[in-house]
């Protein structure tokens, strides 16, 4: 049977690397979602903690957001492992 979630059960591959860049740059969920939000996205600090944490899907409208407001490319926010 087919199933969209990750090995481990999460809804998205993406939210641990976003939760990595977010600390690195030193942002709360919250500044994270302002700065979206200027960008034109309706995203909120609990969508952000969803994403982080598993629990919502990205898509991929947001996943490029997401690497504009941390200039990154996007394959960054895939890789497996998060970068120091």
């Amino acid at each position: 049977m087919f199933t969209n979630r990750s090995p481990d059960g999460k809804n998205n591959v993406s939210g641990k690397n976003i939760a990595c860049m977010r600390k690195k740059q030193n942002l709360s969920q919250r500044e994270l979602a302002e700065r979206l939000q200027l960008m034109g996205y309706d995203m909120d600090k609990n969508a952000i903690q969803r994403i982080e944490s598993g629990q919502r899907f990205v898509t991929d409208i947001e996943i490029q957001a997401f690497a504009s407001v941390f200039g990154v490319e996007i394959p960054s926010l895939f890789d497996e492992a998060p970068k120091d």
